[in-house]
Formats: structure tokens, C-alpha cells, sequence
């Protein structure tokens, strides 16, 4: 069995005061912990730097970082607490780098499992896990591929993360998805390893407003990422299908016409968006290839 890498963790917390003792008693379980784990209380409200403090006191490896409070909440401030976190670590001989959500749940052995697989292989750049919701609703990969990695729990090899300048901070969310598809635009492998789950306690994207309006957020995203219109198309279609049948598709659908039609500014590269609509349509024409084909070769005589 290959040594494992050295990590550390960061996770911003905003009002996680509800759910982030059970993501501490998660981390304090594993079998092999962090180096250092630094949580950054981006400008909390609510009991969050207290149950924190709590456990820092006993835990020497945990630290928290208090930000200054502000009125707008939205993505770009988790990416300045992110960054504040990391500078907190710097002189640590770490080898990896996670971005952990404060709303999160896994097994004893999560960390030591996604280590193993980094010490397999040294091309993997990031890596995560499939996180199931409290409604048992399993993150669907059919239209987001099994190199996409939730920002859930990002882990990162850390010359990955230097290679890919880090996260974008963009206001509008996607900074995951950017994270991603950089990394393989530079080079690197992505992956989700579907063999373990991590338990999300907040239904995603609806921290600040209610299912029907995060998909319609969820739409203009599509659009300002660059999503291929031909793979929106099918992106909402099975989206309809999901409860509330047809509702759900319509308001994604909205959001991506609607960022259209304002000509919604794009926090990426043309290139980007190039190497993204590139990766979307060959998995359009792999999953055609996978219906058709089977039919096709059903049909050959024997020892055709």
C-alpha cells in the first residue's frame, strides 16, 4: 500500500450553526486526520464560532478564523475566506488540500479512502465523492460526468491547485465547476470514485431562497459557464422529469434563456468554454453511441 499524502483542510462557515458539529465530529473520526484544519467563520451570526471554539479548544489541529461580518452573502466571499484559510497553513509540509463544506457527513475512513486513490495514481489533480441529500436524493452524473467532483468536498493535490491559480472568485457561484474543468483543460485527471457517499444536510444551492429559484439560479449559471445549448436541452428534459414533474426543467430552462437574452457576462475564458461545450458534446455522442450501438449489434447474425 503506497504512503499517504500529508493533508490539510479548509472550510468556510457562514450561520452553519445547525449542521457543522456533525461535520467536526466527522473530521475529529477519521482515521487518519489533517495536519490542520482552519475554519473560517465568514462573518457568522448565529452559534457557529462557538461550537467551533469548542472543539478547537480540545483539538489542537483545528483552528477557527473570525472574517469580518458583511450584508451580501454570495460565492465569491467563500472563495476570499477560502483563501484566508490557506494562508493560515502556509509552512505545513501538506500534499493535499480539500475544500470542505460545513454541512457535510462521511464514514471514519472518507479522507484515508480519497488518499489512497491520490497516492495511486499522480495525474488525478482533484478528487471527491458522489453526496447523497437528506431527502436520499443521490447527485445524478448521467448529464454531469464522472469527472465532475462536487464542491461539496473538493480534494486537491496541491501543485494542482497552484497550477489552476486557485478558485475564481466569482459572485454567481460555479467556482467548483471552474476548479474542474481548469484542471483538465491543464492537463490533469478529475475524478468522483462512487464507491463511498458523503451525507449533505441542506438541500443544494437553496441557502438563500427556495428549490424552484436555485434552479432557475442554477440555469443562468448553465449559461454563464458556457453549457452547449444542445446539452441544455437535454440537461432540462431530464430535469422535467424529476418532482415537481416538469416545473423543475421549465424554471432551469428559464434561467439559461434568460441569461441569454441579457447576454449574462461569462466569468470564464473563451477557451474555456471552448474545451467545456468540446467534453459536453462527446459525451452527447457516447451516450447516443451507447443506446444505438447495443441495438445494432443485436441484430448482427451470430459470430458477425
Amino acid at each position: 500500500m503506497p504512503k499517504l499524502p500529508t493533508y490539510v483542510l479548509v472550510t468556510p462557515a457562514r450561520n452553519e450553526a445547525r449542521s457543522i458539529e456533525l461535520t467536526i465530529q466527522s473530521v475529529v473520526a477519521q482515521t487518519v486526520r489533517p495536519l490542520k484544519w482552519v475554519i473560517v467563520s465568514d462573518g457568522s451570526t448565529d452559534a457557529t464560532d462557538e461550537i467551533v471554539s469548542r472543539y478547537a479548544a480540545k483539538h489542537e489541529w483545528i483552528e477557527l478564523l473570525r472574517m469580518p461580518e458583511r450584508r451580501e452573502r454570495h460565492f465569491a466571499g467563500k472563495v476570499y475566506a477560502f483563501n484566508a484559510g490557506r494562508e493560515k497553513l502556509e509552512g505545513l509540509p501538506y500534499e493535499v488540500i480539500a475544500n470542505l463544506d460545513a454541512d457535510i457527513t462521511f464514514e471514519s475512513d472518507y479522507f484515508s479512502f480519497l488518499l489512497d486513490k491520490l497516492a495511486g495514481d499522480t495525474e488525478l489533480g482533484i478528487i471527491g465523492t458522489p453526496y447523497v441529500e437528506t431527502t436520499n436524493e443521490t447527485y445524478d452524473y448521467r448529464f454531469v460526468s464522472i469527472e465532475h467532483v462536487s464542491g461539496a468536498c473538493q480534494v486537491f493535490r496541491r501543485e494542482c491547485y497552484e497550477a489552476i491559480g486557485g478558485y475564481a472568485p466569482v459572485k454567481v457561484g460555479t467556482i467548483d465547476c471552474i476548479a474542474v474543468i481548469t484542471a483538465r483543460m491543464k492537463g490533469w485527471k478529475t475524478r468522483t470514485f462512487t464507491e463511498k457517499v458523503c451525507m449533505h444536510h441542506r438541500k443544494v444551492g437553496t441557502a438563500q431562497c427556495g428549490p424552484m429559484k436555485a434552479r432557475f439560479t442554477a440555469g443562468v449559471m448553465d449559461y454563464t459557464m458556457g453549457n452547449h445549448p444542445v446539452w441544455q436541452l437535454f440537461r432540462v428534459g431530464y430535469q422535467m422529469g424529476q418532482k415537481p414533474f416538469a416545473i423543475r426543467g421549465l424554471a432551469m430552462g428559464a434561467g439559461y434563456l434568460w441569461g441569454y437574452l441579457r447576454h449574462e457576462s461569462r466569468p470564464v475564458s473563451p477557451e474555456l468554454v471552448r474545451f467545456h461545450r468540446r467534453e459536453q458534446m462527446q459525451r452527447l455522442r457516447a451516450k447516443f453511441a451507447e443506446k444505438v450501438l447495443p441495438n445494432r449489434n443485436s441484430a448482427l447474425p451470430r459470430g458477425a
